[in-house]
């Protein structure tokens, strides 16, 4: 396909916001193509300027951002540059549509779905209501959602995370536009939902033949997705090229930092730590006068700090903003960009080694009674419950990580929350060293509060913005640990220390901290009390892939100084693969299988976690395997299915037996049990022939590749 032929083409595009009545270049040279039927990815980390790319290309930006002179936007043969407000508004949700990260911010509440998806059709195509309300019932049926007739009626707050974001995909493909631009769209989702909104995504614009700009952060995505591959850094192009040129042969320090920083399924502490990329991104206001990325790169020469880059072409469709390219591809500079480090162990002692008990959760229960409807209150039906945690018995040892994976409702954040305090326990108890702490955080003594802390999702939230971070540290030094006020900020300096950030930061508020050194500040204040339990729900599932290796680093670092257990709670199971020792899958309640973590890509066993790993969005676009897809939503903890809780969606159901009957645990002599109906040795050799089934496609797959 020639230029000509291109969906959009991007030239010399400069992007500027005014701040304090000052205006801020942040965007700066940056070219894209984009033809029918692709996706380009755009990745880097947060501050980068992916997003105000992605909203600059189709001329949607704030009011106090502005396209500087000089930029080319062409758009199906118009200049975007040259078209008035009115003129786009007229394009925007026609040819041009946005999936945004955030399903439930893009919908609006007041409104039923079939009307605010009509609105679009009605505007741009003047279509009858009744015409519109059944291209909406089809667009909804395209992306696979349950009873799309019914859906029509419903609000976007009744619908699941993963159904409100197919809910915006529909949405931007009723109108059949030439380019789509998706904006992180699966971030805040579950590795199932998302491997299902991703084939989708890749499905409909390949079949409408549309062009596709794809947000993100998460190189495993952009490897399964992207046609080809833009990576940004302050503002500028670092590196671009097709999809496998770039993850196999990348010419750009940033980018071979990156590809670095990446937990591949199977990786783990004991086998090395996680690369990382040194510093922080620079910025807009205060950028460097060179390379913008010299500060923090291993290879950086003195002309990389006075002498700007060009955007060079070492191949055909490979662009790359780096004075040592050259060298970085004749394979000179390996020992500096993979260093040796990485292939260090960050744990060394054996896993098999005995460790005494530390918390022991004997059938606890957590059920949440909710609001009787009409027809439930004539009834005098009893006010239903929603039983989010459900009989679950488990054992944390010593100095040991214990992963809980799962989907959103599963019941993971529920269980950590009881066990934490925050929420009583309905029955069942907690123990921890061998004594049982109460279910009511107000009755628990400073000692019990001191030995189990928590590390939450967002640190944003959890600091208080009006306190700086020595004194949002020095708080549970001097209530829990019962220091004075001078022991108190020694401890600080130290702790600071200990989570690689320099004493200074103790003056500084949240708000001027990045969103790593936000999270290791979180850390530090939950290891201020010397607890020997931290809980972490969800820890690094918001940061960038460089931060995300650092905080991994620092947590395993961190557990061997202090011999502290975690309870690692995602739904990232790479990550958690990482840093666990042991894993525990968590689904409606229940625990469905338990075992070491180095056990759980050789591979999986229970039909549960067989799913949840092939959804793991793998950075390698070579690898493509035989994915096993659970569509369905999971089903409401309020009407659970009855036997087996997972017998709706499982792809290896053997009959009534799974529908009826509450399955058994089954257990092999390596500690390994699983909940399920299926023999363990019938479960290994339905995992034995799926593996030689991928084995079969990759070799068929890599052969036709090696053809003429």
């Amino acid at each position: 396909m020639t230029q000509q032929d291109a969906v959009l083409m991007v030239r010399d595009l400069g992007i500027s916001y005014k701040v304090n009545n000052k205006w801020i270049n942040t965007i700066r040279d940056f070219h894209v193509t984009v033809q029918p039927g692709q996706i380009v990815g755009l990745v880097g980390e947060s501050g980068s300027g992916k997003s105000t790319v992605a909203r600059g290309v189709i001329n949607y930006l704030p009011v106090n951002g502005r396209i500087e002179t000089g930029s080319y936007i062409n758009f199906m043969g118009q200049e975007l540059t040259e078209t008035n407000r009115s003129q786009m508004a007229a394009i925007w949700g026609s040819r041009l549509t946005l999936v945004p990260q955030n399903p439930g911010a893009a919908l609006n509440p007041s409104l039923r779905i079939g009307r605010q998806l009509a609105e679009v059709l009605l505007r741009h195509r003047n279509m009858e209501r009744s015409e519109a309300l059944s291209q909406v019932e089809e667009g909804l049926r395209r992306v696979n959602l349950p009873d799309p007739k019914g859906l029509l009626q419903r609000f976007p707050h009744e619908l699941s995370g993963g159904q409100q974001q197919r809910v915006v995909v529909a949405l931007a493909m009723l109108t059949s536009p030439e380019l789509i631009v998706l904006d992180e769209p699966t971030t805040a989702l579950d590795v199932t939902t998302e491997a299902v909104i991703l084939d989708l995504i890749n499905n409909l614009i390949h079949q409408e033949q549309a062009g596709a700009i794809y947000v993100s952060h998460n190189l495993g995505v952009i490897a399964q997705v992207a046609d080809a591959v833009t990576v940004l850094y302050g503002g500028e192009i670092m590196e671009s090229a097709p999809t496998p040129t770039l993850f196999a042969k990348p010419l750009h320090p940033y980018t071979i930092g990156l590809l670095n920083s990446v937990v591949t399924p199977g990786q783990t502490k004991r086998d090395s730590r996680l690369a990382s990329i040194a510093g922080r991104p620079p910025s807009p206001g205060d950028l460097p006068r060179g390379c913008v990325y010299a500060p923090r790169c291993p290879i950086a020469l003195d002309r990389c700090f006075t002498e700007h880059p060009e955007l060079d072409e070492p191949a055909a469709g490979h662009r790359v903003r780096c004075h040592r390219w050259p060298e970085i591809a004749a394979g000179e500079l390996d020992d500096d960009l993979y260093p040796a480090s990485a292939d260090e162990a960050l744990v060394e002692e054996n896993l098999q080694q005995a460790r005494s008990s530390l918390l022991r959760i004997n059938n606890l229960t957590k059920h949440f009674p909710l609001n009787r409807n009409l027809q439930e209150l004539l009834s005098g039906k009893e006010r239903p419950r929603v039983r989010a945690v459900d009989g679950i018995n488990l054992s944390v040892v010593r100095g040991r990580t214990y992963g809980l994976v799962g989907e959103s409702g599963s019941g993971k954040s529920s269980l950590s929350r009881v066990v934490i305090g925050l929420n009583e326990r309905d029955s069942g108890s907690v123990e921890l060293m061998g004594v049982e702490v109460s279910a009511s955080l107000a009755d628990r003594s400073k000692e019990q509060l001191a030995q189990i802390q928590m590390i939450f999702q967002n640190p944003q939230n959890s600091l208080n913005p009006y306190l700086t971070v020595g004194q949002a540290i020095r708080r549970p030094l001097m209530k829990l640990a019962g220091l004075n006020r001078g022991q108190a900020d020694q401890e600080v300096a130290r702790l600071l220390k200990a989570v690689r950030l320099q004493p200074a930061y103790a003056r500084r508020y949240p708000d001027e901290l990045s969103g790593g050194e936000k999270q290791r500040v979180a850390i530090a204040r939950a290891f201020a009390s010397n607890p020997e339990l931290i809980i972490a729900d969800e820890a690094v599932s918001a940061l960038d892939v460089s931060v995300q290796a650092v905080v991994l680093n620092l947590l395993a670092e961190l557990q061997e100084e202090n011999d502290t257990a975690y309870i690692f709670i995602s739904h990232d199971l790479a990550v958690v693969a990482y840093l666990a020792d042991y894993i525990a899958v968590m689904y409606l309640g229940q625990l469905f299988e338990v075992g070491y973590a180095q056990d759980l890509f050789k591979p999986p066993l229970h039909p549960y976690t067989e799913a949840l790993v092939s959804s793991i969005p793998v950075a390698d676009p070579t690898r493509q395997t035989e994915r096993i897809r659970i569509s369905d939503n999971i089903p409401s903890a309020r009407n659970l299915p009855t036997g087996c809780r997972f017998h709706t969606r499982c792809p290896h159901k053997i009959g009534a037996i799974c529908e009826d009957e509450i399955p058994p645990w089954r257990e092999d002599d390596e500690g390994h049990a699983i909940r399920c109906h299926i023999p363990l040795d019938e479960l290994v050799e339905i995992q034995d022939w799926m593996l030689a089934s991928d084995t079969i496609v990759n070799t068929a797959r890599n052969g036709l590749e090696g053809t003429d």
